[in-house]
């Protein structure tokens, strides 16, 4: 009677929640690709981010602003727990414009609107100043230009007016010994005037540059004059004026690189390089190879009929994780991407777990990056497993640039949440099933995924058939710890080591008969019928899902009764607060897959829509939180509608679709351009 009574509790907080949303749905259309705001913002403004997998720029609300700059691989110590934290890099965009001399603020501004583009990676905002123009600039993280980003301007003049645009270059407060520098590039058909600025880490440990330049689309010769004016030692700016009759409109971009010595050893002549680059290319080309390149990128793609918000939100889900990762890199992602340093800025089994699987059926070369930044960490990992007294290797709960544990000593998932090194080795495994690439898996797979079953077949304690226990871990559900036989943790090294053995045999290897052994007596648990989390559990809440992933992704319990009765007990053990977005991600996909379309619905729409803040619909970790943008929920929530309403599943053969349940309100649900074959699939 109390589940019942907890479940219904919930499904009327749920109701309460989105019933605005879906009022507004059915008297203003939603656009699928374009998230729009109006002023006057609200006071909690969130930034929404476009990023190109290497940089990322947060909005602001103010105009002509950015909120900040990030840059993957950057890291240093300073800051939360004596360890390693993601670097804001030089806001490369920030302006001060003036009209007529009066410097254009929030005051003076009407009809401020914003704009995300999810289709084209962009994010415009426009406003009329006074009486005198209407403004509008976009920026971009260029795809094809991992380092470059780049802002296009244009002025329509309502009277005749002056304006004066500069670009201020900034240090962040952290970066240390800053030094800024003018170049004047003077060539037979074009002039290039650098704005550049460098700093050091706050160690000392990395050089970050930043440099950029104006285009205008002016002959040679007839561009405005630039100015160069040094502010302080943080700060320097480029500026010019121009004259714009009225009804004239008159166009101009700022196009920027930043590097650090992370990322290139010789940061400074690099990003001036790049910069002299992208201005040679000039704003249309550049604009139309990043179009192109994202056009590419949404050829894998998410259709929902029947249900503009759901679209919306799914594309917005879908077009942060691209926006996150990038081809050809050996970066992962932390929990917030991007779009800001939330968690430092680490990876964790978020990126492995929960956001790798969706990026890996709809873009497998994306997901590759994420594969070769743990194998390139697997000696530390190995290291790493040396000190604790195991064998194999032992991938860190916290992972950064070097691929030591960089858990803050306080928290005990550093020494204790072991479950991260079966989700790196699983993950290995299903890059291999999705792309059926053995060269790979002998390569790359097999080192990962034989270090891990090691570890696994060392950490166990033998206790007699049936009771090789795991003891002393910190379960997924983290509020869980130090406790014993965690069913997540154990179901995951279980799944890991006959893994192992399958690659072994696929790659004509003798695998080490000591997995299958020990695979066979990790124990998962029971009690009352039920799977029971951990050997201490005895109905408490819980953090998160954790006996249901034995289900999916694990696929260790397969009884649909079975299923059914553990995830209406644990869904009752989950409070309205304090719980992340993939919990209720897993409920949805599970009932899906039970063909119970329109409960799965609701836990679909509970994960996310109590999480967002405006004005952009950014995801929070949790109900009510303030960190978005967080990647992880998001990527839970794509398994929820790939794996669940979907169906897909990943095989040892390939990508199958397995049957499912659509919500009532959906007419159709179309995923294209999956796997390596880039084929498409449909329900109904």
């Amino acid at each position: 009677m109390m589940k019942s009574r907890l479940l219904s509790l919930s499904m009327l907080f749920f109701a309460f929640l989105v019933a605005p949303s879906l009022m507004a749905q059915k008297s203003t259309r939603v656009d699928p690709w374009v998230i729009s705001a109006e002023a006057p913002f609200p006071p909690n403004y969130y930034g929404v981010t476009v990023a190109n997998g290497m940089i990322g720029i947060v909005s602001s609300s103010q105009p002509f602003q950015v909120k900040d700059v990030v840059l993957a691989g950057a890291y240093d110590l300073y800051g939360r727990g004596r360890v390693s934290n993601f670097l804001k890099s030089f806001n490369l965009l920030n302006m001060h414009f003036s009209v007529d001399g009066e410097e254009i603020k929030s005051e003076n501004i009407r009809s401020l609107k914003q704009s995300l583009n999810m289709q084209r990676a962009s994010f415009t905002t426009s406003f009329d100043f006074r009486d005198k123009a209407t403004i509008t600039y976009t920026y971009y993280a260029l795809r094809q230009l991992p380092y470059t980003v780049l802002m296009d301007i244009t002025v329509q003049a309502k009277k005749d007016i002056e304006i004066l645009p500069a670009s201020v270059m900034e240090a962040p407060d952290a970066l240390r010994d800053v030094q800024n520098y003018y170049n004047e590039i003077d060539r037979p058909h074009v002039v290039i005037s650098l704005l550049t600025s460098t700093a050091k880490s706050p160690t000392g440990k990395l050089l970050m540059c930043a440099s950029n330049t104006f285009i205008f689309n002016e002959p040679h010769g007839q561009e405005p004059r630039l100015i160069h004016e040094m502010w302080d030692n943080n700060m320097h700016l480029l500026k010019f004026s121009h004259k714009i009759k009225a009804g004239e409109t008159y166009r101009f971009a700022i196009a920027g690189s930043s590097i650090t010595s992370a990322h290139h050893d010789d940061p400074l002549n690099e990003a001036e390089r790049l910069t002299i680059f992208a201005k040679l290319q000039g704003t249309d080309r550049l604009i139309s190879f990043h179009e192109k390149a994202w056009a590419d990128l949404w050829k894998s793609d998410i259709q929902v009929s029947g249900d503009e918000q759901s679209q919306q939100d799914i594309h917005s889900m879908l077009y942060h994780l691209y926006s996150f990762t990038r081809e050809g890199t050996s970066f992962s992602l932390s929990p917030m991407g991007l779009s800001g340093l939330g968690y430092n800025g680490h990876v964790f089994w978020d990126a492995d777990l929960w956001m790798f699987p969706a990026i890996l059926v709809m873009h497998p070369e994306l997901a590759k990056s994420m594969i070769e930044y743990r194998y390139e960490r697997l000696d530390a990992a190995r290291k790493n497993a040396f000190s604790h007294g195991y064998k194999g290797a032992m991938f860190p709960w916290e992972s950064a640039a070097s691929g030591v544990e960089e858990t803050p000593v306080w928290a005990l998932s550093g020494p204790f949440e072991h479950h991260i090194t079966a989700c790196v080795g699983l993950a290995a495994w299903n890059y291999y099933c999705v792309t059926q690439d053995k060269n790979w898996l002998r390569e790359k797979g097999w080192p990962i995924i034989s270090a891990t079953a090691d570890f696994w077949a060392s950490r166990v304690e033998r206790n007699g058939p049936g009771h090789y226990d795991i003891m002393n871990v910190v379960a997924a559900d983290e509020w869980a710890e130090n406790v014993d036989n965690n069913a997540f943790t154990n179901g995951a090294a279980k799944v890991l080591l006959q893994h192992a053995t399958e690659a072994a045999t696929l790659l004509g290897i003798s695998p080490d008969p000591d997995w299958a052994l020990v695979a066979e007596n990790i124990p998962i648990l029971q009690f009352n019928g039920l799977t029971q989390e951990h050997a201490q559990y005895k109905g408490e809440g819980i953090k998160q899902a954790d006996v249901n992933l034995l289900a999916y992704p694990l696929k260790l319990i397969t009884d649909p009764g079975q299923i059914k009765k553990d995830l209406v007990y644990y869904q009752s053990r989950v409070p309205n607060q304090g719980t992340p977005a993939m919990t209720q991600a897993i409920f949805a996909l599970l009932y899906a897959r039970l063909g119970q379309g329109d409960t799965a619905f609701h836990f679909f729409k509970d994960a996310y829509m109590p999480n967002l803040n405006p004005p952009f619909r950014v995801i929070a970790e949790t109900k009510g939180g303030t960190n978005p943008y967080f990647a992880t929920g998001a990527g839970g929530i794509l398994q929820a509608v790939l794996m669940g309403f979907g169906g897909l599943d990943i095989t040892s053969t390939g990508i199958v679709q397995v049957p499912s349940s659509l919500p009532s309100g959906w007419k159709k649900l179309t995923i294209t351009g999956v796997g390596p074959a880039k084929k498409n699939y449909s329900v109904p």
